[in-house]
């Protein structure tokens, strides 16, 4: 079965849900067993690699099709993917989570962080612009770069994102357990202009 209908996702399968798809053959990505996140995630980055793509457009879309599923399995629902924002132009976020308190939580899915981290923060930047209370997470493999993003955030060199993590890690796993915790629920449509009066023209 395609990936996208087990997410109920009303989408065709491209070549990267086929190649996703066909990493464990028989199987869906529900059976897969795993013990910790960061195992489901390594079980099939090692799968896809022995695959020898090196586009780098496909290796992220399966990086983030490994995501997607990951959070269904957790159950850490709604899920909004490749999400616009009201009142941020311009910008498609990878994923974004959505709770009442805080606001969205995105998380920006990346293979390679050397290109990608500044473009990352500057949509964290843009988030927390309009959403004061949003918490924006980096989420990669690319074990030596998540260091040296970490330490960009140290000493000020990234603004917008709250940390950045390796998904292959423990500390990735203690990531997912606190995400489990939080109340996650649909966004509500959010007028353009909100006033009690209003004049209009006789």
């Amino acid at each position: 079965m395609c990936v996208y209908k087990t997410l109920g996702l009303k989408k065709k399968a491209n070549k990267s849900s086929k190649i996703f798809d066909e990493l464990f053959p028989g199987r869906t990505f529900m059976d897969i067993e795993y013990e910790k996140p960061s195992e489901y995630v390594s079980r099939y980055w090692d799968e896809y690699k022995k695959c020898g793509n090196n586009d780098k457009s496909i290796n992220g879309s399966v990086f983030e099709l490994i995501i997607y599923t990951l959070l269904y399995r957790e159950k850490i629902l709604p899920i909004y993917l490749q999400a616009n924002l009201a009142f941020i132009p311009n910008v498609k976020y990878d994923l974004i989570l959505y709770n009442e308190e805080v606001g969205p939580v995105s998380l920006s899915l990346k293979t390679s962080l050397r290109e990608r981290k500044k473009q990352a923060d500057l949509e964290a930047v843009a988030l927390k612009y309009v959403h004061r209370k949003a918490k924006c997470y980096l989420i990669s493999i690319d074990a030596a770069e998540v260091v040296v993003a970490q330490n960009d955030i140290k000493r000020g060199a990234l603004l917008g994102l709250d940390y950045v993590l390796n998904a292959r890690c423990p500390e990735f796993d203690e990531f997912i357990e606190k995400l489990k915790e939080v109340p996650f629920t649909t966004a509500g449509s959010v007028p353009v202009i909100s006033s009690n009066s209003i004049i209009k023209i006789y």
